[in-house]
């Protein structure tokens, strides 16, 4: 009962408008329990064998049949037993009684009409998720950057998101089925929980698209969301094409460099100041109260010596996302955009935005 509870928990909101979305929904039928949740944009469903003397529907609270579950010993039954109000759960020698809201009252999200699907297998996928999802925007007024550009195209599975201050971008090489480019916008809440949800075995996800929703079947789990109905922009036109000073560094290096210059770094800004010479990159770092930082690292560069300024949270949170042993930063001046990358898998990029320090 725990694991598909712990499944559909996501969907249900801490503070909801209607009572009933702060329960699960407990359908038995065949031998199966499948446990519903949601939030009116997203919707769960989880299954677990069951053993059941008759078919029934009710939905109970949530979270506290999760505690409950949570803090039952391991490897003990529940008896469910349902009353017209009431739900009661004996296990072992503890008794609940939980108050029930009918199930015909219980909201489900429209009827999906099937219009493209493919699979993908889950660690794929959950990837190209965490590759990219830090950089969506959170409540921004324009509301289709608040989710993830899932881009299909013949041969190729590709993610964006943009802030409008960076962008991450991830894509990998997948039969999608599709004849021309598709574009989806998938809510940040929904990408919070598909990175949740998909694990990191080579088992298959099934993908479905409708009109306008994404659902995502993987063994037990369906994982329906409403989509964004939005447009989303023009990523490739914020991707430099003619950065031509190239810096390649260690990524643990500069991660750990930057970590500790950051300490002294603007609180509310986070500028730090990269200036690059012949080999060398040195980083610095000042606030108000007139404290600064400076560290220096050897680096594979052989242009022109130039200064530049960023978010030092940006950079970072690329560094921690990026597995490669080496990455690539490629800059044109103090006032473009750094593309960074893997310096030998090209399948990522990262588009920091400068600042003016």
């Amino acid at each position: 009962m725990l694991a598909p509870l712990q499944q559909v928990i996501g969907a249900v909101e801490r503070r909801q408008t209607l009572p009933i979305l702060g329960n699960v929904l407990l359908k038995s039928s065949g031998g199966d329990l499948s446990l519903t949740a949601t939030d009116l944009e997203i919707e769960m469903v989880a299954g677990v064998s069951a053993n059941a003397n008759e078919e029934f529907q009710t939905t109970i609270p949530a979270r506290k049949l999760l505690d409950i579950c949570k803090a039952l010993p391991e490897g003990s039954e529940i008896t469910f037993s349902i009353d017209d109000n009431r739900v009661s759960l004996t296990s072992a020698r503890s008794r609940f009684a939980l108050a029930s809201l009918p199930a015909r009252d219980f909201p489900g999200l429209d009827e999906i009409e099937e219009k493209q699907s493919f699979s993908i297998s889950q660690n794929t996928f959950k990837e190209l998720f965490d590759k990219t999802s830090f950089a969506m925007a959170q409540q921004d007024v324009r509301y289709y950057l608040n989710g993830i550009l899932m881009e299909l195209s013949p041969g190729k599975i590709k993610l964006v998101a943009t802030d409008g201050h960076r962008l991450a971008l991830s894509e990998s090489e997948i039969d999608t089925g599709v004849d021309e480019d598709k574009q989806i916008i998938i809510p940040r809440k929904a990408v919070l929980e598909l990175s949740r949800l998909l694990d990191s075995s080579d088992e298959k996800a099934k993908c479905i698209l409708s009109q306008n929703h994404f659902r995502l079947e993987t063994g037990k789990l369906v994982f329906t969301t409403k989509l964004i109905d939005g447009k989303f922009p023009d990523y490739q036109r914020v991707i430099p094409v003619d950065g031509n000073k190239v810096m390649e560094v260690e990524r643990e290096l500069l991660k750990q460099s930057m970590s500790r210059i950051a300490i002294l770094s603007n609180e509310k800004y986070r500028g730090i100041r990269l200036s690059l010479s012949s080999g060398n990159l040195s980083i610095q770092a000042n606030n108000p109260d007139q404290e600064e930082a400076e560290e220096e690292l050897q680096v594979d560069y052989k242009e022109a010596e130039m200064e530049i300024g960023f978010n030092v949270t940006y950079l970072i949170d690329v560094l921690n996302v990026l597995n490669s042993e080496k990455v690539q930063i490629k800059l044109k001046d103090a006032n473009s955009s750094a593309i960074i990358s893997d310096s030998k898998d090209k399948s990522s990029l990262y588009v920091v935005m400068p600042m003016r320090l």
